[in-house]
């Protein structure tokens, strides 16, 4: 059995003083769920309507990567000095911010104009997303001891499939119902709510042992105080953020880009997650083409597909504890990556909606399966001393692998068409899962 998991049947057997941040932990991943199922679920469909091509739909995939690529490693540099938990929480704010301004696009912009901007909003909001990404990885290991870390991540995604199921499906009626471009942006208000709301709880989020973070021990109320207070707030915003670049730029190379940490396993699994992250968003340009182009499905039909879709990872994340007492993290991860690669595979092969929902099937099953193991498995491979710089080499890589696997599935569809492209994306991520089953 995996030293990272705990039976689904300690469910009673919480220790209090881990039952506060593991609630929170909860109601953070279920308002994502909110923001998932709406805002996430349907900006590349809005962009599909209004007329952006595989390059442009796959740039809004791949800005995040380029810009991470460029401020991960100092990023993490930056979190290894910083108490974790307001980090994460004030990067989330500033992240998540730019959801809002989502709403007001159709108001101000030309159909054309609001694409591009969609992009470049994009790009803005990766630079508080890079702290985020890896400043949360860092805030769940600090929050959760490893015993009860697969416990945690299996309820997470129960939570985040269901709000996401609720909301997809009321986005869906709200899309079939309220003209065009006026639903949409009552789905990206949601979103945006929903993205805010989870910062809220992230702020709750209390690490276990963080010397740097003095405000572990304060009790709630003193908390929301703090929280509520203006000159709280511009106090904590001046001393942690805003001196941030002149941070960053007193580093040598040397302090932030840490190739120590890529020799041995580390760097071996952080090549095989790359191959596995390519594959993987190699197909998520397409996929919106593909259903709005060639299938020409519907805003309520295309709801209806992410209904099932988290419908099913509902009931993959509820086994997943059961799971991670049989199979060790790794080999639950390879598994998830083999089923997910069946997603395109059914995708490319569907005329109808039947094959549509298939594919949605199956690839909730995957998501609950790779998304619950994945932090965990990066976990066991990275010292306790070490984790910001070690994830920060892995969102490099992650990132590069969104740069590149974006822009690749676009390049590929415009030589041999969305179906056949969808059929290369899944032998490719068929490969990473074996890889990482052999290797890993």
């Amino acid at each position: 059995m995996s030293v990272s998991t705990v039976s689904s049947t300690a469910v009673r057997s919480v220790p209090e003083h881990y039952r506060h941040s593991f609630l929170h932990l909860y109601a953070d991943i279920a308002w994502f769920g909110v923001l998932n199922g709406s805002a996430l679920a349907f900006v590349a469909v809005y962009a599909a309507r209004l007329g952006a091509t595989g390059l442009q739909i796959g740039l809004l995939s791949a800005a995040p990567g380029m810009v991470t690529m460029l401020i991960a490693l100092p990023a993490g540099q930056w979190l290894q000095t910083r108490p974790i938990g307001p980090a994460v929480f004030w990067s989330s704010i500033f992240f998540r911010l730019f959801y809002v301004t989502w709403i007001f696009l159709p108001l101000l912009l030309a159909p054309a104009m609001q694409i591009e901007a969609l992009i470049v909003i994009t790009f803005m909001m990766s630079v508080p997303g890079t702290v985020l990404a890896i400043g949360f990885n860092g805030l769940f290991a600090a929050a959760v001891p490893p015993e009860w870390r697969g416990y945690v991540a299996g309820w997470r995604n129960a939570a985040f499939a269901i709000s996401s199921i609720i909301i997809s499906f009321v986005c869906g009626v709200i899309l079939n119902n309220v003209p065009f471009p006026y639903g949409f942006q009552i789905v990206f208000a949601l979103g945006a709510f929903g993205a805010l709301m989870s910062s809220l709880h992230i702020f709750f989020v209390r690490p276990l042992h963080d010397p740097l973070n003095k405000r572990d021990s304060q009790p709630i109320q003193t908390r929301i105080q703090d929280l509520a207070d203006p000159g709280q707030t511009r106090t904590w915003l001046v001393g942690r953020f805003a001196i941030a670049p002149r941070a960053w730029m007193r580093l040598q190379p040397r302090e932030w880009l840490s190739i120590d940490v890529l020799r041995g396993r580390f760097g071996r699994t952080t090549l095989l997650l790359f191959a596995f992250h390519a594959a993987q968003f190699m197909i998520i340009p397409l996929c919106p083409l593909f259903i709005v182009n060639i299938l020409g499905l519907d805003d309520q039909t295309i709801s209806w597909g992410s209904v099932v879709y988290y419908l099913a990872m509902l009931a993959a994340a509820t086994q997943l504890p059961r799971m991670s007492d049989r199979w060790s993290q790794k080999q639950l991860l390879a598994v998830g990556i083999l089923i997910m690669a069946q997603y395109p595979f059914w995708l490319g092969l569907a005329w109808d909606v039947t094959f549509y929902m298939v594919a949605s099937v199956v690839g909730g099953i995957s998501f609950a399966m790779v998304n619950g193991v994945l932090g965990n498995y990066l976990l066991e491979r990275i010292p306790e001393d070490q984790r910001p710089s070690h994830l920060a080499w892995y969102s490099w890589g992650l990132n590069a692998a969104i740069l590149i696997g974006s822009l690749l599935g676009p390049f590929i569809a415009g030589f041999t068409g969305l179906a056949t492209a969808l059929l290369i994306g899944a032998a490719l991520r068929l490969l990473s899962g074996f890889a990482l089953w052999r290797w890993g």
